[in-house]
């Protein structure tokens, strides 16, 4: 999405778990395989955080690429870690049709003749251990990033309220999850800024403008532009779990509404009169395909499809309006504001 040479982020990728399997060696054969399979939970993504990072320290002046790589690496570990945690949260054994950490340690339980019982419990033990893993090593990379002392305090307080926000998102993400009924747009949407936006784009942005010198007004404009965006990117991202082709996307198009989350699409639903035949399938384990098909209709039909696409595309224009009255560098600007655009017109 952003025009960012990402092969020098690849490259340290490589050799940090290179040197970790090495370090693991030493601990046995399952230490090692714990760390292949971290390395392969972070292979695959769009990378859109580490190039968020790098697209605000070039644009606004900033000349340690070294520096500005290990920042990124930083928030591409957290992204991780994140992801781990949120599959154990969630139980899940696959994530894009490919085995999770959770799954492959639990199916090597199994394949060693472990009762698959205590099999779940070792995979969702090395997950747990993976997450905190790389969420350690991203705080490490900051507290090592070669700057002076203030602006390193700076990224680490960056850091820092984004992991200390997006915990708070996940609790209550958890918290709607187990609540009977539905929720308000609003919740949803503090919900999808806390757990999400903050740590996927406000954080990134400021984190590479503060490591280039960029000023406060800068900084804050930036943080406004990534909440914003990284709702719309979310609410996308909702969309696509019930919407979109799974053969593009990678995931079931009705695990979500199997799982009951709580989404916009379900908050505009619930106040129309096409709910009570959408509620007693939302969170129903059991859901078939051909239901879950009849519920997105009925989704498409009271309007939540569209009233989801408008909250997107709003939030898209209002992150754009932020870099339109901001005294940003227009190459920055026009970089975030095609960003904002694909945020929503994305298909997977």
């Amino acid at each position: 999405m952003l025009d960012v040479v990402l092969s020098p982020l690849q490259e340290e990728l490589d050799r940090y778990f290179a040197a970790a399997r090495l370090r693991a060696s030493d601990y046995g054969e399952h230490y090692v395989e714990l760390w292949d399979r971290l390395e392969q939970a972070s292979a695959g993504g769009k990378r859109a955080r580490p190039a968020l990072v790098l697209t605000a320290h070039r644009h606004l002046g900033g000349s340690d690429e070294r520096a500005a790589v290990q920042l990124a690496l930083a928030f591409e570990l957290l992204h991780t870690a994140f992801l781990i945690h949120d599959d154990v949260i969630d139980h899940d054994d696959t994530r894009r049709g490919v085995p999770t950490l959770i799954g492959a340690f639990t199916e090597r339980g199994v394949s060693a003749g472990v009762d698959r019982g205590s099999s779940q419990n070792w995979g969702e033990a090395a997950a747990l251990l993976a997450g905190d893993l790389a969420l350690s090593h991203a705080h490490r990379l900051v507290a090592q990033v070669q700057t002076d002392a203030g602006t390193r305090d700076q990224l680490l307080d960056i850091l820092d309220r984004a992991v200390f926000i997006s915990a708070a998102g996940e609790l209550s993400d958890v918290t709607n999850s187990a609540t009977r009924g539905s929720l308000p747009v609003s919740d949803v949407l503090a919900t999808l800024e806390r757990k999400t936006a903050v740590y996927s784009c406000e954080a990134p942005l400021q984190a590479g403008a503060v490591l280039a010198g960029a000023g406060e007004e800068d900084v804050a404009t930036l943080g406004r532009y990534g909440r914003l965006v990284g709702v719309a990117f979310q609410l996308t991202d909702d969309i696509l779990g019930v919407f979109g082709e799974e053969a593009t996307t990678g995931k079931s198009a009705h695990a979500d509404l199997r799982e009951g989350k709580h989404t916009t699409l379900i908050a505009h639903a619930a106040t129309t009169d096409a709910w009570p035949d959408i509620a007693p399938h939302i969170g129903d384990p059991e859901l078939t395909a051909e239901r879950a098909a009849v519920v997105r209709e009925r989704l498409r039909e009271c309007g939540a499809l569209d009233d989801t696409l408008r909250l997107a595309r709003g939030h898209a224009e209002l992150a754009k309006a932020e870099l339109s009255a901001s005294a940003l560098p227009s190459a920055l600007t026009a970089q975030l504001a095609v960003f904002a655009d694909r945020a929503v017109e994305r298909v997977r």
